[in-house]
């Protein structure tokens, strides 16, 4: 079966691998000239870390990770109001857990895709398609035929707009912004800990990388904004005037804004009634975004690719009964997942003072003895893999 995937990210990765390993021939295609490295360091743990054991690759992650050991809430003058000992959860966890880059991930799995066609800055365009292929049209002019079709390009997915429909029509916004920016050399490294500051409607993190470069958070409501940017310069502007007031260290954390690229979106869930038509599926936040504030995106993205390769091998060339598979192992575990990430506005951007105030008398509860690890165990999101093959 020859598989086209547009993105190479964390979905389109993941299943080109398990599609090659099973004898078939995907195709990854990429609209940057190159991985893309953005983006904030996560807990890689759960779902996603069970697929990177079972495609071999949890040493080269952990080698490239950070051990973090608290996580530290604080005030104006950066003492701390509430934490969690995270040793707990790696404990609760059997060390299944690992604090490293996105971008790390991204890489990591593409590196496993030895022999798959890739091409960078080549994308899908338009789809056209009858009973027996769909044809891609591809950003260069060229086209070419695919028994399947596979949409893992993200929140802002190229391929839903195609076949689907706008994004407006399925897009859940959660009244919240992201920036994520690095800031090299940074003074203050804290080695182990990942620092973050709250005020109301206003969220400031900061954790370093293995490579010893800090990486900037920022979260706030979108009722702080008049008009959404769009150019990097009016994303440094907006942040500037959005956190001018906000103390602890935003005010150094605001100087590295100009050190290179700021990555600045919405954040919003995807919600769609379907993840396939016809020959063609949606995969990872293309299909069924959770948002970062649920901190599982590249789990859920790494657990459907398995899914998706697993059933488009199993269905013996029916792609309509593959697809089928897919969503129904899949969508009620997604959306629950997703009901549970809008939780997290109030831990994230809580919208008062009283608000903030509870949400660390929460994080102060959870970090008592025994507590940790209890609460990191009812946060394993419950999902049993299939065993589709070598």
């Amino acid at each position: 079966m020859r598989v086209g995937i547009n993105g190479i990210g964390i979905g389109g990765p993941t299943l080109a691998y398990w599609l090659k390993r099973y004898g078939h021939e995907p195709v990854l295609f990429e609209k940057a000239d190159a991985l893309r490295a953005e983006g904030f360091v996560v807990d890689f743990w759960g779902l996603g870390y069970q697929v990177a054991e079972k495609m071999g690759i949890v040493e080269r992650l952990r080698a490239k990770g950070k051990e973090m050991n608290r996580l530290s809430f604080v005030a104006d003058d950066g003492h701390e109001v509430a934490g969690l000992d995270t040793t707990e959860v790696r404990q609760r966890w059997n060390n299944r857990f690992i604090t490293v880059p996105r971008g790390v991930i991204c890489e990591e799995l593409f590196k496993a895709c030895e022999g798959v066609e890739a091409r960078f800055g080549t994308h899908i365009v338009g789809l056209d398609e009858d009973a027996d292929r769909v044809s891609a049209t591809l950003s260069d002019g060229t086209h070419e035929d695919f028994d399947a079709v596979v949409g893992a390009d993200g929140l802002h997915s190229a391929i839903r707009g195609l076949v689907f429909g706008p994004e407006d029509e399925f897009e859940s916004f959660l009244d919240c912004y992201v920036a994520v920016f690095r800031a090299p050399n940074y003074p203050n490294t804290d080695e182990g800990k990942y620092l973050a500051h709250s005020i109301p409607n206003r969220w400031a993190a900061r954790i370093q990388r293995y490579d010893g470069t800090t990486v900037i958070l920022l979260i706030f409501r979108a009722s702080l904004l008049d008009q959404e940017p769009h150019s990097q310069d009016d994303v440094r502007r907006c942040l500037r005037e959005v956190y001018a007031d906000v103390k602890w260290e935003v005010p150094e954390m605001l100087c590295y804004l100009d050190e290179g690229p700021v990555y600045f979106d919405r954040i919003s869930q995807i919600r769609m009634p379907t993840w396939s038509k016809g020959r063609v599926a949606l995969l990872g936040d293309a299909a069924a975004c959770a948002s970062l504030l649920a901190g599982e995106g590249t789990g859920l993205a790494m657990t459907e690719a398995y899914v998706l390769a697993g059933e488009l091998h199993r269905s013996g060339g029916d792609v309509a009964l593959a697809y089928r598979r897919y969503e129904d192992k899949l969508a009620k575990f997604v959306r629950r997942e997703q009901d549970h990430a809008k939780t997290f506005r109030m831990f994230f951007a809580p919208a008062s003072r009283a608000a903030v105030w509870t949400r660390d008398l929460l994080i102060k509860m959870a970090g008592l003895p025994g507590m940790t690890g209890f609460v990191a165990g009812q946060s394993v999101p419950a999902f049993e893999f299939d065993d589709y093959g070598p």
